[in-house]
């Protein structure tokens, strides 16, 4: 009886390695988050409490003159729709782009069309600073300096990569019966394209809008390269420029950060079912 006793709490053995990892993934989190707790709570407050030191404290009201002053600026509204006229155009060019590049690949291979593949998808290991004067001094010479023209373009080139990579690889899993048989039904490869291929492809073309869009919108590089006037400024070149009568304007900075964060978080909640499929389209066989 005694050793039936000793035996049962030896055969359970203390595993601390789900605690551990719990507690290192807990910690990871609100590093994470603190940033973003920083900006929301420095939002909510006046520049006087920030100026104290009161940043980290929970606000006793909750003071909204920082929306209300960002939302009445002028510069604020331009910010916004400079943003808009490069993200919409940049992220729509890019997908159709690797729409075409990627159906070409996939479904109608020719000789080379792999060595050509494979530099097209290098171009998203391309450090873009080793190509930033080169650029400056082309849009300079042809007068583009100061305009949105040289932000789309950019965006257009180093978003053509994953766009084709993504899309040359979900159109390589649509089975070749269905593109045969619409051939057989006199489609041309246009319609085979648009009314088959596309159609299925919604989760594919949802995770690159998502990124696309997240990515262009939240740039800050490019802006900062090739536009020179407070008018051609996008949202994040506006949030750094805004200041307060003497000093930064910490509490309107947040808000405007918050306000910035709006159209990809409602971009994400569109396409979310989508997404979210085609994020993990492949994950699971059957």
């Amino acid at each position: 009886m005694a050793n039936a006793h000793s035996a049962a709490p030896a055969g359970r053995e203390f595993n601390p390695w789900p605690a551990v990892i719990f507690i290192v993934l807990v910690c990871l989190a609100v590093l994470f988050l603190a940033p973003t707790a920083g900006v929301l709570l420095s939002s909510v407050k006046t520049t006087r409490e920030i100026a104290l030191g009161d940043l980290w404290s929970f606000p006793t009201r909750l003071y909204l003159g920082n929306f209300i002053e960002v939302l009445n600026k002028p510069a604020v509204h331009q910010y916004l729709i400079n943003t808009l006229m490069v993200t919409v155009p940049a992220t729509a060019a890019s997908i159709a782009l690797g729409v075409l590049a990627g159906y070409v690949f996939a479904k109608l291979p020719f000789r080379g069309s792999e060595a050509l593949f494979l530099v097209i998808v290098a171009g998203m290991f391309f450090p873009p600073q080793v190509i930033l004067i080169p650029l400056y001094r082309l849009f300079n010479a042809v007068g583009l300096i100061d305009t949105l023209y040289p932000v789309i373009l950019i965006h257009i080139a180093m978003g053509m990569p994953i766009c084709t990579l993504l899309m040359r690889n979900f159109f390589a899993t649509v089975p070749n019966a269905l593109r045969e048989a619409a051939i057989l039904e006199g489609a041309s490869e246009w319609q085979v394209l648009t009314r088959v291929a596309l159609p299925l492809s919604l989760p594919a073309l949802a995770v690159l809008a998502t990124l696309q869009f997240t990515w262009i919108w939240n740039d800050f590089l490019w802006p900062l390269i090739f536009t020179q006037s407070d008018e051609k400024r996008t949202i994040m070149l506006g949030i750094v420029n805004l200041k307060g009568q003497y000093s930064v304007a910490w509490g309107i900075q947040g808000a405007l950060s918050l306000v910035a964060s709006l159209p990809t978080l409602i971009v994400f909640l569109f396409f979310q079912r989508y997404f979210i499929k085609g994020m993990t389209m492949g994950a699971v066989k059957g």
